[in-house]
């Protein structure tokens, strides 16, 4: 049987040649361990981009304000907190840790109402997506390759204009003289303006409208995956279409969900521009706090800490969201 494998000084390669035995007892079993070291270089090489571009862009300002976070304030100082570490003068080193910002967090009624009402919000936020999310990706994934195109670029259309104008759009809509109270007056169905802006609802819509396209794609990325002869299975077998749905589409499409819902609910947490321009001005959420607490107190520690309480409360909802992310591609490796 002719082989395809030659032997040269350097090793084996390619070409036309005998008996792959003939070769294998004349130059001996191909070294593959030089082929595997030469390889590994590269791939080491590949793979340390990502791992440096962490290391500079997260772990190192997370260390940073880390170690702020358990410094002591000082409102006279530049920066205004003392250090962590000092060389003292005969050479030891000093460590002062201070745990009275992450204290103040947990006693303070304030912090406690903006970390309850920023995980109500999100998850009212998250759930509203879901539900007007999973019908347009459903949709999407069941239309023809022509028509699915024309909608993704729906989807992603509202990407193309800037975040903050799109946020500034719905004050416009929802203030007092907006467009919808005159829409609403003029065919009689209110006799005076409703007040939707500074309110929970707005937060709401605004979260909604922002954040949907990141549920959409998740649902439609499993929805379009799925074998459609599974149901056709189902339906020879007397299922109907909601049973189907419930015991079929629905269970195959929960990795989707889960991915959808945390790209929602994650940054939903910590938002701060839809919450400061169309929210309530005597409720805030943790992003409103951090930021009042850094530029107006000036307190560098407490605003570093509730950054690290932010960071370890979302830390669980990632880990389930590299979870089912990792069984989803172990399942489609499959």
């Amino acid at each position: 049987m002719a082989g395809n494998l030659t032997h040269t000084r350097s090793g084996w390669g390619s070409g036309r040649v005998g008996p792959l035995w003939e070769l294998f007892f004349r130059f001996g079993p191909p070294r593959w361990s030089d082929y595997i070291r030469s390889n590994w270089a590269g791939q080491r090489l590949v793979i340390s981009v990502p791992y440096l571009w962490l290391l500079l862009f997260f772990l190192v300002p997370f260390l940073i304000v880390l170690k702020i976070s358990f410094a002591e304030f000082s409102p006279l100082g530049r920066p205004p907190y003392e250090p962590v570490l000092r060389w003292l003068e005969d050479g030891a080193l000093q460590i002062k840790l201070e745990f009275a910002s992450y204290s103040y967090l947990l006693h303070e009624p304030l912090y406690v109402s903006a970390w309850l009402y920023s995980i109500k919000v999100a998850a009212v936020s998250t759930v509203f997506c879901l539900l007007v999310a999973y019908p347009m990706a459903y949709a999407i994934a069941r239309s023809s390759p022509a028509s699915r195109n024309v909608l993704l670029m729906l989807v992603i259309l509202p990407f193309w204009t800037s975040f903050l104008l799109r946020v500034y759009a719905w004050i416009g809509l929802l203030k007092t003289d907006g467009v919808i109270n005159q829409f609403l007056m003029a065919i009689g169905i209110i006799d005076e303006p409703l007040a939707m802006m500074n309110t929970s609802f707005a937060v709401y819509i605004g979260i909604v409208y922002s954040y949907l396209p990141f549920m959409i794609l998740p649902l439609y990325s499993n929805l379009e995956k799925h074998d459609q002869t599974l149901l056709e299975a189902a339906q020879d077998l007397g299922a109907g279409p909601i049973r189907s749905f419930f015991r079929i589409t629905l269970p195959l499409s929960f990795p989707g969900v889960v991915a959808g819902s945390l790209l929602v609910f994650i940054p939903a947490v910590g938002e701060y521009v839809i919450p400061t321009l169309l929210g309530r001005t005597d409720q805030l959420m943790i992003a409103g706090l951090l930021s009042d607490e850094f530029f107006r107190n000036r307190d560098w520690p407490r605003a570093s800490s509730v950054a690290i309480a932010m960071l370890l409360l979302l830390v669980v909802p990632i880990m389930i969201f590299q979870h089912f992310q990792n069984r989803e591609l172990r399942a489609n490796k499959r």
